[in-house]
């Protein structure tokens, strides 16, 4: 209720000293000398940057979310809008005032941002960025990569009066890669041929029996009378696009998308996507196949948003703020944070509105430090696995499914706490080998395999040609969008970030519920890298793929 939110957020103040960030941002290479600095941003030099302001009541959000997502609170799913979460957690007008002062006295040049996103996207020199924030920005010789990034070298700091919670694009020491893999490049990688990658006939209605987003649709809904009517989807990326492409895909496959599609620019980097044999030198390979998995699931959405920008808070601010609003979105590209608590203000934003995020889980199997897992092992994020699926027929029903190979599951490598849904009892056991101090992933799965038909580079289209955890996130957003479809059409609120239903729903006192095998297709054979998808719940393809009756299992 609105009311409790007032009510926990009256009182309280942070209590963070001034001038200090509330995250870090300098990665363990620089801080502990294991990249060589090989020189100095040039003091001209001009940078794009997103200053993030805290939440005004950490503890407060903590206790609303916790609530608002919980099946057996009052509270339950009773969701702010964007303007009233500024108004209870917010940061003050009064503050947000003072940060863009502070900028522009500094050199900044406001691009844009907002008090209801939380940010102030800013662009100045360099000169500008070290006498703000108290720092040098150096050049560093990657430890791992052969390229050079830069770098602060020290933590940020201003002379500020109030804290500031974190500043995006101080650093490009990790560079966002779409959760995708060619076949070609699979087999190279692993020494064998392509043909052998898939072993098994595919069964999908599209070119040489590929899979088309609209079989994913009648084998994991299969019905026709919920097609995301009336919902609004939004697509997380950091490349735009070349729409051209998608109406190659719809043209070749003689189909017709209803579905009007908007590219929007989050802080100004380009929506447009080129190919180098066009001339530029942009892939939208992941792009394009992100919205024929959603459109072919959905495909009577209201609309569809790919929300295009440089730094992961700018996307997410805008997302949460955005009109129409996004009520679930999906993400198939991964990073390494330099702290991984950074977004969490905006992923409680999200559970807060009833926003659903849904992130890929990867595609190089088991977790690890080097195997990067964000951020899909967020509290607040749904991570989607990978599955090996096979159809009854083209564009037919569900037949079986396997563990896919390569999907990624395991362990939080960022070391997230477990969440409590996940520490309920039965959840994580001696079969499935999870832990029970840290965040378990994935949640859910769904098709992965080399089994797809895409167009993509303004080129010839491919089928069996690509495969990866992008493929299932859209799927699963879009699936959520028919839940809300159903869920608006009885009065119903949005299913949100459903993590703790679905976990209370399916295992109970230890034991898994007949509503699991109702709402779930259980993934019980196949294995990736340390895991092997068994009974329930597990760390390759989490609770398994969805059946139609889930739907109505998210809308009481």
């Amino acid at each position: 209720m609105l009311s409790l939110a007032v009510a926990m957020a009256l009182g309280v103040t942070t209590t963070a000293r001034a001038a200090e960030f509330m995250t870090h941002h300098v990665r363990d290479a620089v801080r502990q000398g294991t990249a060589k600095q090989v020189g100095d941003l040039p003091a001209h030099q001009l940078m794009s940057l997103d200053v993030v302001l805290p939440v005004g009541d950490q503890a407060g959000l903590d206790q609303f979310v916790a609530s608002v997502t919980d099946p057996t609170s009052i509270s339950y799913r009773d969701y702010l809008t964007p303007a009233q979460f500024t108004v209870v957690y917010g940061p003050s007008q009064h503050d947000y005032n003072a940060v863009v002062q502070y900028l522009v006295r500094n050199g900044f040049m406001v691009t844009g941002g907002s008090r209801d996103g939380m940010d102030v996207q800013v662009v100045g020199p360099v000169s500008a960025v070290e006498s703000a924030f108290n720092v040098k920005m150096h050049t560093y010789q990657h430890p791992t990569e052969n390229r050079v990034f830069y770098s602060p070298d020290r933590e940020p700091s201003t002379s500020l009066a109030i804290p500031l919670w974190h500043v995006s694009g101080l650093n490009n020491y990790s560079i966002p890669h779409p959760m995708l893999v060619k076949k070609s490049d699979y087999a190279r990688e692993h020494g064998i041929s392509p043909e052998a990658v898939v072993s098994h006939a595919t069964t999908g209605s599209g070119p040489s029996a590929s899979f088309l987003g609209s079989d994913m649709r009648a084998a994991y809904y299969g019905g026709s009378a919920l097609t995301g009517a009336g919902q609004n989807l939004g697509l997380f990326e950091f490349e735009g696009t070349d729409l051209a492409d998608l109406t190659t895909y719809y043209k070749n496959v003689g189909q017709t998308n209803n579905v009007p599609v908007t590219l929007l620019s989050t802080d100004g980097t380009s929506t447009s996507c080129v190919d180098s044999r066009a001339g530029g030198s942009c892939d939208d390979t992941e792009q394009t196949l992100d919205m024929t998995q959603a459109l072919g699931m959905a495909p009577g959405l209201a609309s569809l948003t790919v929300y295009v920008g440089s730094t992961d808070t700018a996307i997410l601010s805008s997302m949460t703020t955005h009109s129409p609003l996004p009520k679930t979105i999906g993400c198939s590209w991964g990073w390494t944070p330099a702290d991984p608590s950074t977004l969490n203000p905006y992923w409680e934003k999200m559970a807060a509105q009833g926003q659903s995020f849904f992130a890929a889980s990867g595609d190089s199997s088991t977790w690890s430090r080097r195997n990067e897992a964000w951020p899909a092992d967020a509290a607040y994020v749904i991570g989607v696995g990978g599955t090996d699926l096979t159809t009854a027929s083209a564009g037919g029903a569900w037949k079986s499914e396997t563990a896919w190979v390569d999907s990624g599951g395991g362990i939080s490598p960022d070391k997230i706490a477990i969440p409590s849904w996940q520490a309920a009892s039965g959840v994580i056991n001696s079969s499935n080998k999870g832990s029970t101090t840290y965040r378990n992933g994935p949640d859910v799965a769904a098709n992965a395999n080399f089994t797809f038909y895409v167009c993509a580079d303004q080129t010839t289209c491919t089928a069996n040609d690509y495969g990866g955890t992008s493929f299932a996130a859209p799927m699963w957003a879009a699936f959520a969008a028919l839940a809300n479809q159903q869920a608006a059409a009885s009065g119903g609120s949005a299913v949100g970030f459903f993590d703790p239903t679905i976990y209370a729903q399916n295992e109970s006192g230890g034991k898994l519920t007949s509503a699991y095998t109702a709402d779930f297709h259980d993934i019980t054979s196949g294995k990736s890298g340390t895991y092997s998808a068994v009974t329930g719940y597990d760390l390759v393809t989490g609770w398994g793929s969805p059946k139609a009756a889930l739907i109505s299992a998210l809308v009481p």
